[in-house]
């Protein structure tokens, strides 16, 4: 029945958008370069999933495949909502123009007016065009977002010790060996202390991140890589011929972070030391509200003092307001991802900032705070599904530790 619903949305859809053509335009080759798009868009998505991919999601040419049918989709919405928003007002006064008609009057339904269909195209277009700008350069339009936060508990060592977080590294998405190298260098360049993963390093298995190796290898801060495992790195979106081999594709995930040189965090902690202070540094597995919940922090907790400075990382936000807030123990700074702040949205720094995702996270990019602590949510350096961003650029996150000044 799903399928029978969608079928025929898409199918007015398509009615629609050539409608808004049609009545624009008398000039059939452009009725027939639209028509050929529409085929060449939707056959393109339909060869890539039924023949060409049986790993979803893993593979940049479908990404695009999907890619161009969402601005399509988007396109074709726009216009199908402005005409029937007319036609509300059409219909009417074709069913009372048909029962108040004049014998030998045949036309019943007004026609479709030009400046309407103008309209529906124009406001179409700002879609179509920000998410195909999405797809050529903001997938790679990373961002360096810069956040001062002042605790008065910070070990005086520690005062402007600064971490760099990057997030849904996604390396099976990338197409780009040059762009991903900008971002790589635009990390190293912030110059941090410490840098901290926070998951998601491939979409479905750890063979995707084995050409990135000798990349991201080159990634490194005095006090070194940490990470944690998102939802995607545990090969639970792929349908394995064996339960072996799913085991043997977390362990090659593990493997191909000792090989970058990154420390990964199982439900671990770490300490970082400075003239005689420690900060620790916590990671879980996966723990999200609706995905896998392999996360357990009072293990992560196990070596850490109730009057240490914690960072944890956790990649899924929704893990801070039902697990890491009620914590008995105050966990200063949780660092997540995950939300890719859907990819899509609108932000003007500082005062505006929204996007869909909103309505499935509450905590979904930026800073929070709440009881005196803080978590962040990475918008997340790579992109998924859709290969593209718009607005909720790739992100960068760069925090500077401060001991809050005594009150005078």
């Amino acid at each position: 029945m799903r399928w029978i619903f969608t079928i025929l949305l898409l199918l007015v859809f398509q009615w629609y958008g050539f409608q808004g053509f049609k009545t624009v335009t008398s000039n059939k080759w452009i009725w027939f370069a639209y028509f050929a798009v529409v085929v060449m868009v939707i056959g393109n998505l339909l060869v890539h999933t039924f023949y060409f991919e049986r790993s979803p999601t893993t593979e940049p040419r479908l990404m695009y495949a999907i890619g161009f049918f969402i601005s399509l989709f988007v396109f074709q919405t726009v216009i199908s909502l402005v005409l029937l928003s007319e036609d509300i007002f059409r219909i009417p006064q074709a069913i009372y123009t048909y029962l108040t008609r004049v014998p030998g009057e045949m036309q019943f339904l007004p026609s479709r007016r030009a400046f309407v269909s103008k309209i529906a195209l124009g406001l179409a277009a700002i879609p179509l065009t920000s998410l195909l700008y999405g797809m050529y350069r903001g997938k790679y339009n990373f961002k360096v977002l810069n956040y001062e936060l002042e605790y008065d508990d910070l070990p005086k060592a520690f005062d402007g010790f600064t971490i760099t977080q990057i997030s849904d590294i996604h390396s099976g998405s990338f197409d780009s060996v040059e762009k991903v190298n900008y971002g790589i260098d635009l990390i190293n360049k912030q110059k941090s202390d410490v840098i901290l993963f926070t998951g998601d390093l491939v979409n479905n298995t750890a063979a995707e991140v084995l050409p990135w190796i000798p990349h991201f290898s080159k990634i490194s801060a005095p006090h070194g890589v940490f990470s944690v495992l998102g939802n995607h790195d545990y090969g639970d979106y792929m349908r394995w011929e064996s339960p072996e081999q799913k085991v043997e594709n977390i362990k090659a995930l593990y493997q191909a972070q000792k090989d970058m040189g990154w420390d990964l965090l199982l439900n671990e902690s770490r300490f970082i030391e400075k003239e005689g202070q420690r900060l620790a540094i916590m990671g879980v597995e996966n723990w999200g509200s609706g995905f896998k919940q392999a996360g357990d922090l009072d293990k992560a907790m196990e070596n850490v003092g109730a009057n240490d400075f914690k960072v944890l990382l956790s990649h899924d936000p929704s893990h801070w307001e039902a697990k890491v807030l009620p914590h008995p123990n105050t966990i200063h700074l949780t660092l997540s991802g995950h939300t890719h702040g859907m990819q899509f949205g609108i932000e003007i720094p500082g005062w505006f900032k929204w996007s869909p995702v909103k309505w499935r996270y509450k905590q979904w990019a930026g800073i929070y705070e709440q009881a005196k602590q803080r978590l962040n949510v990475n918008r997340g350096f790579g992109y998924l599904a859709y290969p593209g961003r718009v607005g909720m650029w790739p992100e960068i996150s760069v925090i500077t530790l401060k001991k809050s000044k005594p009150a005078v």
